[in-house]
């Protein structure tokens, strides 16, 4: 980069390998960080490295923690006989912080996608299957993304996890609240429309 010193420009080599971090923002961040107290700077650097080495996956719901088994599988007051099936530890904390689910979690950490190479074996399915064994469990909400691996992975969860007497169910797709049909795609109308529900 012209204009840009090596230290700097290292620095944005590194911040642009983020997603959603391109070039500009890159160079936003980096330049900030030239006017921060060495101490912010400092204090930035020592929490990214213990990201790396003070996580790591719990036991039980495969989801990122500090201690085994984390915080949610070990909280007394969460349901034990309900769980909700999600791809990532980011969709975890989303549905967390809804506040509307009280029991406990699983995460895949990644959904099917043959094209990708990536099969039942590559996800943390047995896991789950292993926690559904036991007879505990009554129901089983399957929390993936409406893409096609988030579908085809619900499809193959349902498939395996059905046999075992477990309720699966599947949560709703549609409309965001305050968004306009008008401007809804097909696709988000027609699963809104699947999901309606009686008032």
């Amino acid at each position: 980069m012209a204009g840009v010193p090596a230290p700097l420009e290292r620095v944005i080599r590194e911040l642009v390998k983020l997603p959603g971090i391109g070039e500009k923002t890159a160079m936003r961040l980096a330049f900030h960080m030239t006017r921060a107290q060495r101490s912010d700077v400092e204090a930035m650097a020592n929490a990214l490295l213990a990201l790396r080495d003070d996580l790591f996956t719990c036991a039980v719901c495969c989801a990122l923690a500090a201690s085994d088994p984390c915080e949610l599988c070990c909280d007394p007051r969460r349901t034990d006989d309900i769980i909700c099936v999600v791809e990532e530890a980011a969709d975890l904390a989303a549905v967390e912080r809804s506040g509307g689910f009280r029991g406990r979690y699983h995460v895949l950490q990644g959904t099917l996608s043959p094209l990708d190479g990536i099969g039942p074996d590559d996800l943390r399915i047995m896991e789950l299957v292993r926690r559904l064994g036991d007879g505990r469990i009554r129901e089983l909400i399957i929390a993936t993304n409406p893409t096609a691996e988030g579908e085809a992975t619900a499809m193959y969860l349902a498939k395996l996890t059905k046999p075992l007497g477990v309720v699966v169910s599947r949560i709703a797709h549609g409309l965001p609240m305050g968004g306009d049909v008008e401007y809804a795609d097909l696709a988000t109308i027609g699963k809104a429309l699947d999901g309606r529900r009686e008032m």
